[in-house]
């Protein structure tokens, strides 16, 4: 814009007479940046309808009034750092890339007073940077910037950066603001910040103060926690090493863990680089119960800490106390949601395959479903349930999970997921369908409908009477004991935040369910002894003798009822896919068979009656 074109405008708005300065400096070539429309360049003014036209990136030749502008878009500097990604692109691109520091300090530099609030640095690198690389390439470049002389780096995100005029050590300037700050919690983190610097010797000396102002907090603060006061002694003793003097004697690390019942909480907050340092600690200061104690930080661990407790565990020889104790908590419905992700996620790792062969069954998803149920339960709001993303994002899960299920266990299985309320339902149609891939006949549970309604099941007399015994217990026990679960919950005030209530109440839905199903099935069944079968075909009731077609190996199976299955001593229910591939066959017929995932073809051998084997 040029004077006349300004003085039309000031003529016309009597009120921009203050930003006469901003209005000159929206001449053509300068970079600007709106409010609205981001990033741009003025490319001309056209006087004619005294408008600026300016090429923003998502819109080309956009005509603005320069009066509108002055509020809502900053002209920037030549040597603003946006400015210099469009006229020195080579140049930025090797700060970025080599020299952060220095673009940092470039940046701030346009800036009055060469400081700028760290939102505002972090927009503006962001858009030099890129979104996408942006946080990792900030991530790396905050741990470059403290240990940095020239730049003064904030505490909070509301203060500024700052160019120093004369550049500051960043262990000078750490221990100057412990010197002027009372904050216990702050106190540890300075500590902690000067650990990670490289300590000259001379500056050795000044440490002195801050490892009694430390011992202060440690000792005295009733600002921080357990968690906080445990590390605040860890970064205290450390200092002391520094300085060659003796760790201070009260309260030490020990002293802080002697109280067990405390130690899970402390667990849950501590940083993750000391978590392992804790569990050795741990051992050290309860010599005698240390292995109950590490068991139940496990049980009820998070995230990285997960691993560290098993970890520890199997570094300590406690590999097969582990498996156990994995497995024993699976069968009591106490697996708890970040240590079944733990599972899930090293089923395949050479390191802890052996760990946890035996926990990889249809009863690990079962307690899967109960973990996702009862997050969804006691989480507020539409939270995301991890461990319900896994199960969706892992498309081998549920296979590998059903690898050993019957028909039956399968379907109760894929009920549970019906009922479960931590997936919405697109997500369980999804999830469903892996089910149903492996077992056809469960497309019953999509339509709502049985598809055997009607049809009778043969079953052996122990297996019906285990059922009809599963059956009493549900109907005379567990409902009147869940009935009274739901009355005394009802007691505890508000149900909408009452989770006790809502774990009843679900508790109540999958016992009728069971129920139900029980019902329908004792009512199908038919109870057989199994001496109606013959040998000259498969049949219920029949010991097959097979031959594998390629390497001559031989297997045997027993097919009995639909209820009788024990893949471990080779008896298959006649329901199940291998059951119903032999049904019918006869001696040196030849049957394609998938067993553990791997295709066999064999010939039957031999046909003889269960019966007559008993």
């Amino acid at each position: 814009m040029n004077s006349e074109a300004i003085s039309a405008v000031l003529a016309k708005h009597s009120a921009l007479k203050a930003s006469k300065a901003k209005l000159e400096a929206m001449e053509p070539g300068a970079y600007v940046v709106h409010r609205s429309w981001g990033f741009g360049q003025i490319k001309s003014y056209d006087e004619a309808n005294q408008k600026l036209i300016i090429d923003f990136k998502t819109k080309k030749g956009h005509s603005m009034d320069p009066a509108f502008c002055v509020g809502s878009m900053d002209v920037l500097p030549a040597k603003h750092i946006l400015a210099r990604k469009e006229t020195d692109t080579a140049k930025v691109a090797d700060l970025v890339e080599n020299d952060p520091v220095q673009l940092v300090i470039d940046t701030l530099s346009a800036y009055p007073g060469k400081a700028a609030s760290a939102i505002e640095l972090e927009i503006v690198l962001a858009q030099v940077v890129g979104e996408e690389k942006f946080k990792k390439w900030f991530s790396s470049l905050k741990k470059l910037l403290v240990k940095d002389p020239r730049v003064g780096v904030p505490v909070k995100k509301t203060e500024a950066y700052i160019v120093r005029d004369e550049p500051v050590s960043a262990e000078t300037e750490i221990m100057e603001e412990f010197s002027n700050t009372r904050s216990a919690r702050r106190r540890i983190s300075l500590a902690e910040d000067l650990l990670a610097a490289s300590i000259k010797e001379e500056s050795k000396q000044a440490l002195g103060q801050v490892l009694a102002g430390i011992t202060e907090s440690v000792r005295d603060s009733n600002q921080i926690d357990p968690s906080e006061r445990l590390y605040g002694a860890f970064v205290r003793d450390e200092l002391a090493k520094i300085l060659g003097h003796a760790a201070p004697s009260a309260p030490s690390q020990s002293d802080l863990i002697k109280e067990v019942r405390g130690l899970s909480g402390i667990a849950e907050k501590i940083p993750v680089h000391f978590q392992s340092k804790f569990l050795d600690l741990v051992k050290e200061t309860h010599p005698l119960e240390w292995r109950e104690i590490v068991f139940a930080l496990l049980k009820t661990s998070q995230g990285k800490f997960t691993t560290e407790c098993i970890n520890f565990l199997m570094e300590n020889g406690e590999a097969a106390e582990l498996a156990a104790t994995l497995n024993r908590w699976k069968s009591e419905q106490n697996l708890r949601a970040p240590v079944l992700l733990w599972i899930i996620k090293n089923r395949h790792s050479k390191k802890f395959g052996k760990l946890l062969n035996d926990l990889v069954t249809p009863r690990l998803l079962g307690a899967i479903f109960f973990a996702i149920d009862y997050e969804a339960l006691q989480s507020a709001g539409t939270r995301r349930i991890p461990l319900g993303e896994a199960l969706s994002d892992d498309a081998d899960l549920i296979s590998d999970l059903l690898a050993a299920a019957d028909t039956e266990t399968a379907r109760d299985l894929g009920n549970a997921l019906l009922l479960n309320q931590g997936f919405e339902e697109l997500t369980k149609k999804s999830l469903l369908a892996r089910f149903i891939k492996l077992f056809p006949s469960l497309q019953s549970l999509v339509s709502g409908e049985s598809d055997t309604k009607d049809e009778q099941f043969l079953v052996s007399r122990d297996s019906y009477e285990k059922k009809r015994v599963e059956y009493e217990e549900i109907v005379s026990k567990r409902i009147p004991d869940n009935s009274k679960a739901i009355s005394v919950a009802r007691e505890h005030g508000d149900l909408k935040e009452n989770s006790e209530f809502k774990m009843a109440k679900q508790d109540q839905s999958v016992l009728m369910g069971q129920k139900a199903q029980l019902e329908r099935d004792l009512a199908r069944a038919r109870i057989t002894d199994f001496t109606e079968a013959t040998t000259e075909q498969v049949s219920v009731g029949t010991i097959v003798d097979l031959r594998d077609v390629a390497t001559g190996k031989a297997v045997r199976y027993t097919v009995l009822g639909a209820w009788d299955s024990d893949p471990e001593a080779h008896r298959i229910a006649y329901k199940t896919p291998l059951g119903q591939a032999l049904m019918g066959k006869k001696i040196g017929e030849h049957v394609k068979l998938k067993i553990a995932g791997v295709q066999h073809e064999y010939q039957l051998a031999g046909i003889n009656r269960y019966a007559d084997a008993k």
